[in-house]
C-alpha cells in the first residue's frame, strides 16, 4: 500500500514510480498533481525527469511559454532532450511532434493552453504524454456550456491521474498508482490516519462525508494506518525549492 509522503522529495520519488508503473501497464495520457500552493514547477520537473531517462533524446519537455522554456534551458544546462514551449498555436503542431519522438512531458500547462495541449496530444497518439501539475480546468476559460462539456468528454476526462497529492485543512487526498484513491485525516496527536480508500477520486459532498465520518463505507473500505509528521517537513522542502 502506498503511504502518504513526509517530504516533497518523497512525493516526487513516488510520482516517478507511479508514472513508470502506469506506462508499463499501457497508460499513455497521464497527469501528476502535487497541489501545494506556490509550488515552483520548474525544480519539481527537474527532479522528476530522471524517471524518463530511458527516452534520452527522444523526449520533449514543453513549458507554457517561451520565457519559461528559455529559463529551463539556462538553468538545466546541457540535457539530452529538447525543451520547447507549447506556443498557444503560434507553432504548428506538426513542427513540434516528430515521428522519432517517443515521449512528452508538459510542465504546468494552464487552461489558456488547453486547446494546443489537446492538439499536441492528438498528434502524439499512443506515445507517453505526461502532464506535470496541469491547471487545465479553469471554468472561466474552458467553460461550462456545450463546448466545455465536449472538451472534458474527449480529452480532460480521459487523463489518468497516476499521482495526486492534495493537502487540505487537517487532511489530504492522495493517489499513487496503482493504489486506489485515499483520504487521510490528521488526529489530535498530529498523526495522519488513512480513513478511506476507493477506486474513484473523492470530490465535493462525497469527500465532505468521508471527512465528517458519515460516509457509508462497505466492509473493508476503511483502513486505519498512521503516518506522522507529513506536511511540516514537506513545507521545508517547499521553501527550499521555491527560492
Amino acid at each position: 500500500m502506498a503511504e502518504i509522503p513526509k517530504t516533497l522529495e518523497q512525493a516526487i520519488a513516488q510520482a516517478q514510480g507511479a508514472t513508470q508503473a502506469a506506462m508499463a501497464d499501457g497508460y499513455s495520457l497521464l497527469q501528476i498533481e502535487i497541489l501545494i500552493p506556490e509550488l515552483n514547477p520548474m525544480p519539481v520537473a527537474e527532479q522528476f525527469l530522471p524517471a524518463l531517462d530511458s527516452f534520452g533524446s527522444q523526449l520533449k519537455v514543453f513549458f507554457p511559454d517561451a520565457g519559461a522554456a528559455a529559463l529551463a534551458r539556462r538553468d538545466w544546462g546541457s540535457v539530452p532532450f529538447k525543451i520547447l514551449d507549447i506556443g498557444t498555436g503560434r507553432v504548428p503542431v506538426d513542427q513540434q511532434v516528430l515521428p522519432e519522438d517517443e515521449a512528452f512531458l508538459l510542465v504546468a500547462p494552464s487552461a489558456v493552453e488547453v486547446t494546443q495541449v489537446e492538439k499536441l496530444h492528438q498528434a502524439v497518439g499512443e506515445r507517453p504524454f505526461i502532464l506535470l501539475n496541469p491547471r487545465l480546468e479553469d471554468v472561466s476559460i474552458v467553460g461550462i456550456g456545450y463546448a466545455g462539456r465536449q472538451l472534458r468528454a474527449r480529452f480532460l476526462n480521459t487523463i489518468e491521474s497516476c499521482y495526486h497529492l492534495r493537502p487540505l485543512d487537517g487532511a489530504a487526498v492522495f493517489r499513487c498508482y496503482p493504489s486506489p484513491w485515499q483520504v487521510w485525516l490528521e488526529n489530535k496527536e498530529g498523526e495522519y490516519q488513512l480513513i478511506a480508500e476507493q477506486p474513484k477520486k473523492p470530490m465535493g459532498d462525497e469527500l465532505d462525508l468521508i471527512l465528517s465520518g458519515k460516509s457509508l463505507q462497505q466492509p473493508g473500505d476503511t483502513i486505519q494506518a498512521k503516518k506522522s509528521g507529513i506536511f511540516a517537513s514537506m513545507q521545508r522542502f517547499l521553501r527550499t525549492l521555491s527560492r
